[in-house]
């Protein structure tokens, strides 16, 4: 096993040298030499996918990049970021989802105002690490993730490689990258604490708590719950995805077999219409049966039948947030984690009560 030479080792290494003896080390593992590697971190046609490949998984198991970043920035030659948008293997959630829509293109104008330019591109969920190709291969100078999905590990490891990261979703503990989100816990509670105050007591939650955002709004739940004296039950929790195309037979069938609710969190405004339909399925209205707050405020939830109550998050100001924090990263900035407020929206799925 060849040991990768670091600046702790020589008091007089460089970062210019260290880098230069992990690119030895490289070429030795890949069978290749040092210019190759070179290339192939430079994203060059004049090598092939597969070396272009093993070089860049080679690389990151070094925990190495070159400073593609800062060199661009101080060239001017490169005002590109990777907005990276990961996909479920088993759902596929497709990028036309609303949310996706809305927040994709508040990021697109952020970075046009500035000056720069969009890359976007998708990658498997179960492999977010995958989106640093485009900052080791420099087509990129930064990379804005969607979501943090179920591997925060792969996000930690990136951020220690001192990649320019910046990740649309809530703060987690031991986390090392810096992520831009509305206040999840908050939301949570709002929506329960409203539905409660309508005299709801048999409060359903809809959402897959696996996913970090999901996970933080369900704590919210749990917490307006428990000011109220009541405890979460299990039975009134559905671990239903967001893409519609799964998550509709999940949530009919949940509709179907659980009658005992007389209110629901919906964890995205998609599985808000979602359960209303279901409930309809059952012979159930909305809100004369049931009270339904969803989540997001998407420009579909105002027209919907009937307006949906939702948590409002701020996705039109997110694209500004988020590329201000990736772009402080290039400067040398620290960026740590910034939560944005988020309010409820009522409407007539859980209408006020003395509306």
């Amino acid at each position: 096993m060849v040991k990768t030479k670091r600046s702790s080792d020589s008091p007089a290494g460089s970062a210019s040298e260290q880098r230069r003896l992990q690119m030895v080390d490289i070429a030795r593992l890949a069978g290749v030499s040092v210019s190759t590697v070179s290339r192939a971190l430079n994203g060059s046609e004049l090598v092939n996918a597969e070396t272009r490949q093993r070089v860049a998984e080679l690389a990151r198991s070094l925990n190495y990049s070159i400073n593609f970043g800062a060199r661009n920035l101080r060239l001017q030659e490169n005002k590109t970021v990777a907005v990276v948008v990961p996909f479920d293997a088993a759902s596929r959630q497709h990028i036309s989802d609303p949310f996706f829509l809305s927040i994709v293109g508040s990021i697109a104008d952020a970075l046009t105002d500035r000056g720069y330019d969009m890359l976007l591109s998708r990658v498997d969920a179960e492999r977010l690490d995958l989106a640093s190709h485009w900052f080791d291969s420099g087509k990129a100078i930064g990379v804005i993730l969607i979501g943090q999905w179920r591997h925060h590990d792969q996000l930690n490891e990136m951020a220690a490689r001192k990649l320019p990261l910046v990740v649309w979703g809530g703060e987690m503990p031991q986390q090392l990258y810096c992520s831009v989100g509305g206040d999840n816990v908050l939301g949570g509670l709002l929506a329960a604490r409203h539905l409660l105050s309508l005299g709801k007591r048999r409060i359903a939650f809809i959402g897959d708590a696996h996913l970090p955002e999901v996970w933080l709004r369900r704590q919210g739940y749990v917490q307006a719950l428990a000011e109220a004296g009541l405890q979460p039950e299990p039975a009134l929790e559905l671990a239903a995805p967001f893409e519609p195309g799964v998550a509709t037979a999940i949530v009919r069938e949940f509709c179907q077999a659980r009658r005992d609710f007389d209110a629901v969190v919906c964890c995205s405004d998609v599985l808000a219409l979602l359960t209303i339909q279901g409930l309809r399925a059952a012979g159930r209205s909305v809100p004369e049966d049931v009270a339904l707050v969803g989540y997001d405020d998407m420009p579909l939830a105002a027209y919907c039948d009937p307006p949906l109550t939702t948590v409002h998050q701020p996705v039109a100001e997110a694209g500004a947030e988020l590329v201000e924090a990736l772009l402080g990263q290039l400067r040398g900035e620290r960026s740590g984690p910034r939560t944005m407020p988020v309010y409820l929206k009522l409407r007539q799925s859980a209408p006020d009560a003395a509306a």
